[in-house]
């Protein structure tokens, strides 16, 4: 694999770079950086939702069989660079190294939106202080065509530097039909505490193929939250600032998304899983 010019990306991210490429001695970069992104995926979904745990441990388990045992130890050490460049701030740290490793060709030319376009939307889009937050103490954000997440953590920042908690006034669905691109958001959103719901799944059909529900959703009672909410206050999506919604992708509206979101809370509050974790 070509070293590259990675002079853009910060210390942590060009180390992620340096020990995928040890991984990387039998197999292509794309291949370790899918299974990467997969495999963390795996471990925060099956660290808080019980329901779908036994179907992906035997996929983690499926995936670190074609690696040998000094590969596998690299993965965590992958993770652990991951986490270091998103504690020096928000940014897409996993979007700017798909870039830097120019992986778009693997993945049908995807590119993903620069970390400061999505910045100066959010800050234009998302409420500027508690007092502009709807009656029910958080909005909703809907992101149909997540890529890597960079939409969605601009919006968390936008929110936190207007002194709002988003960890607590927002909730995000973000759906993307390719799989890879769905787990890396849901890596990144899980790393920063972002309560959502990431789909696997294709916004315009509303197909959904997977779910993967952050810490964050699951710590947070979030599946009782929006459901109280939507008892509550039943038009919550068409409301002005519930989707303040980041809507970037296809024409989707935000209650079309709201539906899917609805469905799958539902099924999980009726499964018992949101208070699995703590019984």
């Amino acid at each position: 694999m070509a070293k590259g010019n990675y002079s853009g990306l910060d210390m942590h991210q060009q180390a992620f770079i340096k020990t995928l490429r040890q991984v990387a001695t039998n197999r292509r970069a794309h291949e370790v950086f899918r299974d990467f992104c997969e495999l963390s995926a795996l471990s925060f979904s099956n660290a808080v939702d019980r329901g779908q745990f036994d179907a992906r441990e035997a996929r983690y388990m499926e995936i670190v069989a074609g690696y040998t045992s000094t590969q596998v130890g690299l993965f965590p050490l992958m993770l652990a660079h991951l986490t270091e460049s998103l504690s020096l701030g928000f940014h897409d740290a996993l979007g700017e190294i798909f870039g830097a490793l120019e992986l778009h060709s693997q993945w049908h030319g995807q590119f993903f939106t620069p970390y400061p376009v999505a910045a100066l939307m959010a800050q234009m889009t998302m409420p500027s202080g508690p007092d502009e937050l709807p009656a029910c103490g958080f909005i909703t954000v809907c992101e149909p065509a997540a890529g890597a997440g960079a939409m969605v953590i601009a919006a968390a920042e936008a929110l936190l530097s207007g002194k709002v908690n988003y960890q607590q006034c927002m909730h995000v669905t973000a759906t993307d039909v390719e799989p890879t691109a769905a787990h890396m958001a849901y890596v990144q959103f899980s790393l920063l505490h972002i309560p959502a719901i990431v789909l696997h799944g294709n916004s315009l059909s509303l197909e959904t193929w997977s779910h993967w529900v952050t810490p964050a959703h699951v710590l947070g009672f979030w599946d009782l939250k929006l459901r109280r909410s939507r008892e509550t206050s039943p038009v919550i999506e068409a409301a002005p600032l519930a989707p303040s919604a980041l809507v970037t992708g296809p024409a989707i509206t935000p209650d079309q998304i709201g539906s899917v979101r609805e469905r799958i809370v539902s099924d999980r509050i009726s499964s018992g899983a949101q208070l699995g974790l703590f019984e």
